[in-house]
This record gives structure tokens, C-alpha cells and sequence, in this order.
């Protein structure tokens, strides 16, 4: 029997896709609160995605979410890296602006630090995981946003950020204008 890669591209892409889900569920978080929620998205979801960053650069005359959008349209799957943005419960961080997660849980609209680093560092481990498989990746806020605009997380996601994945003879993220 003779395969072609063609027909593979696809299942490789999802399988390293639920891998780098592993690699973000499992990287170092602060307190060990794990705040992540985790969605790998193909098909007619990621084009809905997809319309929903158009539709976001047409309403905001952001040309960013349009180019971006052409790459959700173009690759096979996107992992999805969202977290909550609880406060951990110390009493002299301050990291946040606040005093401390007191204050910031009592205040307008804070985001607590450890929360947003560890979704950079849950996106940090599943982008090597990708490379260590060879596959193009690429981290975008504006699919992030997207998602979280079109509800894809839970309501208690506030920042998310997502990481198209693409196995073609060139990476589709660079020379995109």
C-alpha cells in the first residue's frame, strides 16, 4: 500500500494538537491553581472562528484580525489557551497594581499577573512541543479574542490566545502582508 502524505496531514496536525494540549495542562502554574481551559478546533468550527475575525476587523477597522483570519481559514486545526483570571489568594504580590488580591478581587477590572503568565507559559510549552514535531505555529491574539467573543470558552475566561497549526511545504504565518 502506497499513502500519500495528503491523506495523513490532517490527523498528524489533530494529533499534535491534543499532545500540545497535554504539554499546556501540564506546564508549571503559580500556587499549582490551574485556571486553563483547552479547545482544539477544526473544520466548520474553525471557519466559523475564522468569519467571526473577519467580521471582528470589519467592525473595528483592525486589518490584523483579517490577515489572521486567512490563516485559521488555511491551516488544519487551532489550539485554543484560555484562562480564568482568579486571584491566587496572596497577601503581598502586588504584581497587578493592586495591593493585594484582596484589593484586586474588590477593584475594576485587574487581572491577576500569575494568571497571565501562565497561560504564556502553557502556550510556550505546547509552540516547542509543535516544533519538536516539525509542525508551523504561530500564537495570535486575535484568534484568542475571537473565541472569546464568540464563546467558545466558558464565561469566566477573559484572556485567550490561540495557535493555528499548518504542515505544508512552507509555513502559511510568515510573508503574510
Amino acid at each position: 500500500m502506497i499513502t500519500s502524505d495528503g491523506s495523513f496531514s490532517l490527523e498528524h496536525l489533530e494529533m499534535v494538537a491534543r499532545m500540545m494540549a497535554a504539554a499546556a495542562r501540564t506546564a508549571p502554574k503559580g500556587k499549582g491553581l490551574d485556571q486553563l481551559e483547552i479547545l482544539v478546533v477544526t473544520g466548520t468550527d474553525k471557519d466559523a472562528l475564522a468569519d467571526r475575525m473577519a467580521e471582528i476587523a470589519d467592525r473595528r477597522d483592525v486589518p490584523t484580525f483579517l490577515r489572521d483570519s486567512k490563516n485559521i481559514r488555511t491551516c488544519g486545526v487551532v489550539l485554543l489557551l484560555g484562562t480564568r483570571t482568579r486571584q491566587l489568594g496572596l497577601k503581598y504580590c502586588g504584581l497587578c497594581g493592586y495591593r493585594d488580591c484582596a484589593a484586586l478581587a474588590a477593584g475594576p477590572g485587574g487581572v491577576c499577573v500569575f494568571a497571565a503568565n501562565d497561560l504564556g507559559i502553557a502556550a510556550g510549552s505546547a509552540v516547542a512541543l509543535a516544533a519538536d514535531h516539525r509542525i508551523d505555529t504561530r500564537i495570535m491574539y486575535t484568534a484568542g479574542m475571537a473565541a472569546i467573543e464568540q464563546g467558545l470558552f466558558s464565561p469566566d475566561v477573559k484572556i485567550a490566545w490561540a495557535i493555528p497549526l499548518s504542515a505544508t511545504g512552507k509555513s502559511p504565518f510568515f510573508d503574510r502582508g
